[in-house]
């Protein structure tokens, strides 16, 4: 018998998102809900588990937790890649790390993409502040929004995420302009935008949404100097990951009403502090890391976290990331 260890299941729901009964029957499952917050902690929870299974970058796993897990020979992350994973340490270790496919809407990214259009029709309608005055005691038409359609939509990372927000926005009537470091013009036109660069997509843009990887090029990608070439009247939308973004620029440009809005689902840590400033601010729109949080999602997940499972246990392990 092998002790598993599910973590970060937030709404308690893993163990209904797959079928977990054969490993249930012959093994020890275990759910954790609550964050473990630190190598200590985590090492004090995690001593005995030979298996664990991680979701997406909610836990790191760096080398001081390898360090302290000496019955580990399997985790498993939820997606193919996980930043947060120190893959130096699990080879060291004999640990074996895979990866499920799955997720993300299927694998399409629609969920995140449609996570990001939300976040640009909740900042342009105000619909927060709206949602609010209808309560009770509330008001009545309390704003003015504006119309995405007619509007200039730039894409940063015009790849699988990228591409389908743009074409949501061209649905609505949006025209796209797009940047990134490796996108050439005709890929760009292949996927219904224009390649600008990284200035006048700042410039020109009056959303501007962020859909490319986090890496040491791109971590503080967006700054105080970006913030400077913006419309006092865009908005920036942040579903991808919160380091590209600089939060102590965007904090300034808010508080400077230098842009419209800040829509973030990802932050530079997660959970998000309930004392980070961002909160307080009127013009931020923060969700709590929802872009894959759907049921589709999550049955791509937990499925294909309990298929690496058996298929490690049988001696033939299925999508090893290395």
């Amino acid at each position: 018998m092998v002790a598993i260890a599910v973590l970060d299941d937030y709404q308690n729901i893993a163990l209904r998102m797959a079928d977990w009964s054969r490993l249930q029957k012959s093994h020890r499952v275990v759910v954790f809900n609550e964050r473990l917050n630190d190598v200590e902690s985590a090492a004090r929870a995690l001593a005995e588990f030979d298996v664990i299974c991680v979701m997406r970058e909610r836990m790191p796993v760096p080398r001081a937790l390898f360090e302290r897990l000496p019955k580990l020979r399997l985790l498993v992350t939820t997606g193919k890649r996980n930043a947060s994973i120190d893959m130096a340490a699990a080879k060291d270790f004999n640990v074996t790390v895979c990866g499920t496919a799955g997720g993300y809407g299927g694998g399409s990214g629609l969920s995140t993409a449609e996570l990001a259009i939300a976040l640009m029709l909740a900042l342009a309608r105000h619909l927060r502040e709206e949602f609010q005055a209808m309560r009770p005691g509330g008001g009545w038409q309390t704003t003015v929004g504006f119309d995405l359609d007619g509007r200039t939509l730039g894409i940063i990372g015009l790849g699988n995420l990228g591409s389908k927000v743009a074409r949501i926005g061209a649905a609505i009537g949006m025209k796209t302009i797009a940047w990134s470091e490796n996108l050439t013009p005709e890929r760009a036109r292949e996927r219904g935008a224009e390649r600008v660069d990284k200035e006048e997509l700042f410039r020109r843009a009056d959303v501007i949404s962020i859909h490319t990887v986090l890496s040491p090029r791109t971590r503080g990608l967006v700054g105080a100097r970006e913030f400077s070439l913006m419309k006092s009247g865009a908005i920036l939308i942040n579903t991808s990951r919160g380091p590209i973004v600089e939060e102590a620029a965007v904090l300034a440009a808010l508080r400077e009403n230098r842009i419209a809005g800040y829509g973030a689902d990802t932050f530079e840590v997660e959970p998000l502090p309930s004392n980070h400033p961002l909160r307080s601010e009127p013009r931020a729109l923060l969700t709590p890391h929802l872009g894959y949080v759907t049921e589709e999602t999550y049955r791509g997940f937990y499925g294909g976290t309990v298929a690496a499972i058996e298929g490690w246990l049988d001696g033939k392990p299925a999508g090893v990331i290395t």
